[in-house]
């Protein structure tokens, strides 16, 4: 009995929907920082790669501006100030393009996993995560360990990447040190610019692996026990007792409703000991009589008592009965292989009410033509 109980309490379940809304609700989700710092080193590289020459150009404006200075401008106090804003403006519209990138490779790599998310839960104040005994915890984790493993296997596979990339470049930066200043400084800033590209397409390999950890590890997160499922269950969908408590209530609804039509009907048609259908035809409105009621056992009987305190005619006719209490139901028009049988019922209680009123013979129950697929022996 203990092992089953200690069973039930293992996550072996997958998240429900309910429960992965619920995450959400609360600020849960995959996230991924090595996406996050990829996106934003590739942006960065791939900026000035494409940007680099204008922002160099642009730089080297500024340099020339800011130390050309007239002999006026020496003995103006204000000439300083004004030549800084001057400076920063250009400096910022310099760099703007490469902001611009770096702000959008942020958001996209933060909600590369997981999307967009506001929750006010996610950074509400919480008392357990203050309690330093639960801080220890999380710092001697088997998830602190996992992180510790990656940071540095991220050195590494950076290192390795960079030592690499100083072997293959070695004897072009020596050559550097034999070119004129401006081609020098043109040659830096493209083997810089290549270099931290290729630096940053490290973090590639890092991302490539740290997604779909992070995905299991937040799926993982989210499992269920079969209880909490069961509760999940009941919570959402209700009680099974409850349920059928409400179940019972709405169909003594509708058969109050229903017996209500009773008495507005033109006769019901009985097999005694089973089942009652009453009927209704109104020429005016109707293309073919209606079901207005039906039962079987208590019900039925329920059904005729009713009919006959509301003198509606109760004709015994047992396989009609059968054949439309089995092929309708309230509120449905007689179907078509039925019409001939209840149109015989309809002239058959015609010719019935006027022989009461002694204007002519007592009429004949009329065998009533029931199609062989309509036909029910029970």
């Amino acid at each position: 009995m203990a092992e089953e109980n200690d069973n039930s309490q293992e996550k072996t379940e997958e998240p429900t929907p309910r429960r992965l809304e619920k995450a959400k609700e609360d600020g849960q989700t995959a996230r991924s920082k090595e996406l996050a710092t990829m996106a934003v080193l590739l942006a960065g590289a791939g900026g000035l790669l494409v940007f680099g020459a204008s922002l160099g150009a642009s730089l080297e404006a500024i340099m020339r501006d800011s130390f050309s200075l007239e002999r006026s401008a020496i003995f103006d106090t204000r000439h300083m100030s004004v030549q800084l804003i001057v400076a920063a403006k250009e400096a910022a519209w310099a760099l703007s393009p490469i902001l611009v990138m770096l702000l959008i490779a942020a958001i996209v790599g933060s909600i590369g996993i997981g999307g967009l998310l506001f929750s006010g839960k996610a950074i509400a104040p919480k008392a357990n995560r203050m309690d330093p005994i639960k801080g220890l915890g999380r710092m001697f984790s088997m998830r602190s360990l996992i992180e510790l493993v990656k940071a540095i296997a991220k050195v590494g596979l950076v290192m390795a990447v960079a030592i690499l990339i100083l072997n293959l470049r070695t004897e072009d930066l020596l050559a550097i040190a034999e070119e004129p200043a401006v081609p020098a400084m043109r040659h830096v800033l493209w083997t810089l610019g290549w270099s931290f590209f290729a630096l940053s397409c490290a973090t590639i390999a890092i991302a490539a692996i740290d997604v779909p950890f992070q995905i299991y590890d937040h799926q993982k997160k989210l499992r269920m026990t079969k209880q909490e499922v069961k509760d999940e269950y009941k919570d959402t969908e209700g009680k099974p007792e409850v349920k059928g408590k409400i179940r019972q209530l709405q169909r003594e609804m509708a058969q109050r409703r229903m017996m209500q039509d009773v008495p507005k009907a033109d006769v019901v048609i009985t097999n005694p000991t089973h089942y009652a259908v009453a009927l209704k035809y109104d020429q005016a409105s109707m293309g073919a009589p209606v079901v207005v009621a039906k039962g079987a056992d208590e019900v039925a009987f329920k059904i005729m008592e009713i009919a006959r305190e509301s003198k509606v005619d109760v004709l015994r006719t047992p396989p009609l009965t059968r054949a439309v209490y089995h092929n309708t139901d309230i509120g449905d028009e007689i179907p078509d292989g039925l019409y001939m049988a209840i149109a015989q019922v309809l002239a058959y209680l015609f010719q019935l009410r006027q022989f009461r009123k002694g204007r002519g013979p007592k009429p004949g129950m009329p065998d009533f033509p029931i199609p062989p697929e309509m036909r029910r022996d029970i």
